[in-house]
């Protein structure tokens, strides 16, 4: 159905979906509707590497320090730092002011205590804790970050901005056990989190903290005075994109974070709306193979795999508008400083091998157990490139149990260890950003530190202390030199398999909405105005 045929209907699903018109004096220029690239599932953004969740978290909670625009680090929840002459001491004061959302004061303990929990969860914050030898409190706003040898990368890595995110939580949250999710998400952020309101699958709700004092600064990306322009805000969950584009034009909804490619061209059409993308926005696709369990515990098994899938397949399947999309082989992304290809030569091949395939996976082991595929079937980008990985793998005669469910549901299951029998997986699929793979530190995917990697669980030391040799670099002709290193590496190991990288642009209504800030990921919802 043409999509402005569709409105009415879409408006019809709308009340059902949390989008039944508000009294007029909620509605007048004080709340703002956002649908966002999924639905908010799990709340934790240090437990949880979602990128959903990360965007929760930047609505209710702080951070010590934030990227601008110019994607350079600034700080934000800190007032002042010193660096030692021997750069192994770091000392941080907090801004004045700064208070959590049940009125009691942010101090050192609490920020203390979030580093540490963030520290077990973040291949970048792990790496940094590498080298950490002791955190301190000095008095309730400043504290003391002591490393075993200096470390380059501190302000860079604390000032990620992306999954998973360095939350300042309340000291008491935060003494939870980094692999249980926080349960009450009290933040410092500029928005309150309205739990009651909270309806997974349907609407996320947020309130402005009127005690919240923001940075004096201009806000710029991530970084600079937070200011909440709204007294609400509502994600809502629309999993059709036709709907997703129907709501914006009918203006049932005002910011869309990700709109459907195909419809662009109608959108652009649309008086009202308006189309951005930052320079550095994009997203790279990530087939996650589970290094635990047969197959693919077996490095030949992994390898096998580069033998039989064609990145073009899925990049022409959800972003099939060549402007918007790149055969992108870099585990670091392509248009960013540490862009490289190397060791990608198999996977690269426009012909595939299937015989050599069958011989790596016979090797490694593999005889005709069915492969167990999470798939989540209400995801725009992951539903399709699921698909063509099913494909893919069945045309190599590999056996598959195809589990579909929804992206919820998969984001809990892949985190269970246990055996794809049991309850547990063998591939799935997900995204991640440019941005944040950009860093070898901060990315969060290509880590290979067993126990402490990311789903999947990845292990080889060797690769761990090059990763980290990356972030003692003195150079920006050394750390190229390093990922060159690290991606030949990679595709021996295959700690997962890249799938291309495309163009994310957002879609807002600007004849509602002025200071929509430009950022590569996690749009901020603060410094907006609603006429």
């Amino acid at each position: 159905m043409p999509l402005l045929a569709g409105v009415a209907a879409v408006l019809a699903a709308s009340a059902a979906a949390g989008l039944a018109p508000m009294p007029a004096a909620a509605q007048e220029g004080k709340t703002l509707r956002a649908t966002l690239h999924a639905d908010v599932r799990a709340l934790d953004p240090i437990w949880s590497t979602q990128v959903i969740t990360s965007m929760h978290g930047n609505m209710i909670f702080d951070r010590l320090f934030a990227t601008d625009e110019k994607l350079e680090p600034q700080p934000q929840m800190v007032e002042k730092w010193t660096v030692s002459e021997d750069k192994k001491t770091y000392v941080f004061t907090l801004r004045e002011g700064l208070k959590f959302h049940d009125g009691t004061p942010v101090t050192s303990r609490d920020v203390i205590q979030s580093m540490k929990r963030w520290g077990v969860r973040d291949a970048g914050a792990k790496i940094l804790f590498g080298y950490t030898d002791a955190l301190t409190p000095r008095d309730d706003r400043t504290f003391e970050w002591k490393l075993k040898e200096p470390f380059g990368l501190v302000i860079e890595t604390l000032a990620k901005n992306s999954s998973a995110l360095p939350a300042v939580m309340r000291e008491k949250d935060a003494m939870t056990d980094p692999f249980q999710p926080v349960q009450e998400m009290v933040g410092s952020g500029p928005f309150v989190f309205q739990r009651a309101e909270w309806v997974p699958g349907s609407k996320t709700v947020y309130t402005k903290f009127k005690d919240y004092v923001p940075r004096a600064e201009p806000a710029s990306g991530q970084a600079g005075g937070k200011v909440a322009k709204v007294d609400r805000v509502e994600f809502i969950t629309l999993s059709d994109p036709q709907t997703q584009q129907a709501a914006l034009v009918a203006g049932e909804i005002d910011f869309l974070e990700a709109p459907q490619v195909d419809f662009l061209p109608i959108l652009e059409a649309t008086p009202g709306i308006t189309i951005t993308a930052h320079p550095a926005a994009g997203a790279i696709g990530v087939i996650q193979l589970n290094h635990l369990h047969p197959p693919f515990d077996k490095v030949e098994a992994r390898q096998a795999m580069l033998h039989i899938l064609h990145m073009p397949d899925y990049l022409n399947t959800f972003v099939p508008d060549r402007k918007l999309q790149k055969l992108c082989y870099s585990y670091f992304g392509c248009g960013t400083p540490m862009e490289t290809d190397a060791g990608s030569d198999v996977y690269k091949s426009a012909k595939k091998d299937p015989k050599a395939a069958e011989a790596l996976f016979k090797a490694a082991g593999y005889n005709g157990e069915p492969i167990t595929i999470l798939h989540s079937t209400d995801h725009w980008m992951i539903n399709p490139a699921t698909l063509v990985l099913i494909q893919q793998m069945r045309r190599a005669g590999l056996k598959l149990d195809v589990q579909a469910m929804d992206w919820g549901a998969a984001s809990a299951r892949r985190a269970k260890k246990e055996p794809p029998a049991q309850g547990g997986w063998n591939i799935f699929i997900t995204g991640t950003t440019v941005l944040g793979s950009s860093n070898p530190i901060a990315n969060n995917w290509i880590g290979m530190g067993c126990e402490k990697a990311n789903f999947g669980w990845p292990c080889n030391a060797a690769f761990e202390d090059v990763r980290r040799s990356w972030g003692m670099a003195q150079t920006l002709a050394e750390r190229k030199a390093i990922a060159v290193d690290l991606s030949k590496r990679a595709y021996e190991q295959v700690p997962f398999i890249p799938f291309g990288q495309w163009v994310s642009p957002m879609a807002y209504r600007s004849d509602r909405l002025s200071g929509v800030l430009s950022n590569p990921s996690m749009p901020p919802m603060w410094n907006i105005e609603k006429k």
